[in-house]
């Protein structure tokens, strides 16, 4: 196994799954590519009859401090545990982000919830979506009870 793709977007499921991958990666002496999504949501358009500016830079600020973020939290900061780290931000929805990313990948690792809205799902659309058109096995990791 050479590649493993995780999905970070600040959650504690992704946080999981970020731990699960580096594990992943370190017992099979694989590479870890740690990616992020951001979008502009259509809410920053629904502004009414005025036009508001919309600064694109701002949103992938937000995204590249999430994983920033999620690299720090997880000890990858700094020498990448052992494991050779790259981080990759993209934009566009989530899941179309980590199913394209995971094309040449050997495994994609998500949580099962992220920071989507439908909090009472099992799995989360975004894992959902990855685990029917993922172009490699996907391991969905489950949500941690104590987030």
């Amino acid at each position: 196994m050479k590649t493993i793709v995780v999905g970070v977007d600040g959650s504690a499921g992704a946080a999981a799954a970020l731990r699960f991958a580096l594990d992943e990666a370190k017992l099979r002496g694989s590479s870890l590519r740690v990616v992020s999504a951001w979008h502009i949501p259509a809410g920053a358009y629904e502004s009414g009859y005025v036009t508001v500016p919309v600064d694109r830079s701002e949103f992938e600020r937000y995204g590249a401090s999430v994983l920033d973020q999620s690299l720090a939290d997880a000890g990858l900061d700094g020498d990448g545990a052992g494991v050779e780290v790259a981080k990759v931000l993209r934009e566009g929805q989530a899941a179309d982000v980590l199913v394209a990313a995971s094309k040449d990948a050997d495994l994609l690792v998500v949580g099962s919830r992220g920071l989507g809205g439908f909090r009472g799902l099992l799995l989360g659309s975004v894992g959902h979506h990855c685990a029917h058109y993922a172009g490699c096995p996907v391991v969905i990791v489950p949500h941690p009870h104590d987030a």
